[in-house]
């Protein structure tokens, strides 16, 4: 029994006695109970939290897209669900809010508000960037789209959050590839540049790769490069044959780390805008993150 139980279930069932109970066993949530020393992981707080809620709570927020597939998300993280009130619990954050039918998916016994549904509660409740990291990998893992998800807001024009879930919507792109990417790609948006395209395919023709992100015209892109790169003797060799077919099919390729700074990055990249005669046009007032730049702080630089 290493999975979250009702602990009145296992007594009436006679799975365990009430001195098993109480000495092998821990309340996580009242009535929901875990083998005493289980490693408490996130999907293991979700089944408990379900529990609690009587089997009758919707999954929502960063444990709906980490049942979706979503990477990035820690054990940790508060269990988000949709239900009707209740006393608050440390470790689980109870929503009471609408929720249609089509927006209920199951994995498992277990509802789940569906990608879309998912997708629309993070731009709502959480901070932009955050909200933009935690979209960003659940479209990656389900290929849903902003569009998805903005086309529920219709039903919702009232609920809070919504104008701030527009603008994290917006900047919603499933090429990213780490949490690092996003807040790359967001630092160059609020810099007031063009949203960059992501997961860039160049080839000669025999071999090819993919740039983390770019622009076309002055074939300028840009990579962040995780500790990985340099520690992984067999990563850093590929990467050197890449480095070469990126510069023979004509793209100027700047390596991003951890230890850069937002001033540095920018320098480096409007010196290779320059290095190529390109002058960057300033985003359409439509453009993702455009109306609202200037309420944002800059994404964090690398060196925090």
């Amino acid at each position: 029994m290493w999975q979250p139980f009702v602990g009145t279930e296992a007594l009436e069932d006679g799975r365990l006695t009430r001195g098993q109970l109480r000495w092998n066993n821990t309340a996580v949530l009242p009535g929901v109970y875990l083998p005493n020393e289980t490693e408490r992981t996130l999907h293991l707080n979700t089944v408990a939290a379900w529990l609690w809620t009587g089997r009758k709570g919707v999954i929502a927020g960063r444990a709906a897209a980490a049942l979706h597939g979503a990477k990035y998300i820690g054990a940790s993280t508060p269990i988000e669900v949709i239900a009707e009130h209740t006393r608050p619990r440390r470790g689980v954050v109870v929503h009471e809010e609408r929720i249609a039918a089509d927006e209920i998916a199951y994995i498992g016994e277990m509802a789940v508000t569906t990608p879309a549904r998912t997708a629309l509660d993070l731009a709502r409740h959480l901070p932009r960037d955050v909200a933009v990291v935690h979209l960003d990998a659940l479209a990656a893992a389900t290929g849903v789209t902003s569009s998805d998800a903005i086309a529920l807001i219709e039903r919702y024009r009232g609920a809070r959050g919504v104008r701030r879930a527009r603008v994290a919507l917006a900047l919603m792109d499933g090429g990213a590839q780490s949490p690092e990417e996003t807040r790359l790609r967001l630092l160059l948006i609020d810099d007031g540049l063009p949203a960059p395209r992501t997961q860039i395919r160049v080839s000669d023709g025999y071999a090819k790769a993919f740039i983390d992100m770019g622009y076309d015209e002055p074939m300028v892109g840009l990579d962040y490069e995780g500790s990985h790169h340099s520690e992984d003797r067999g990563q850093y060799v590929y990467d050197i044959g890449r480095a070469d077919l990126i510069d023979r099919v004509g793209w100027i390729d700047l390596r991003v780390v951890k230890e850069h700074s937002r001033s540095y990055i920018l320098h480096r990249l409007r010196d290779a805008f320059a290095r190529r005669g390109w002058t960057p046009r300033p985003p359409p007032r439509s453009a993702p993150g455009s109306r609202f730049r200037e309420r944002h702080s800059p994404a964090a630089d690398f060196d925090d």
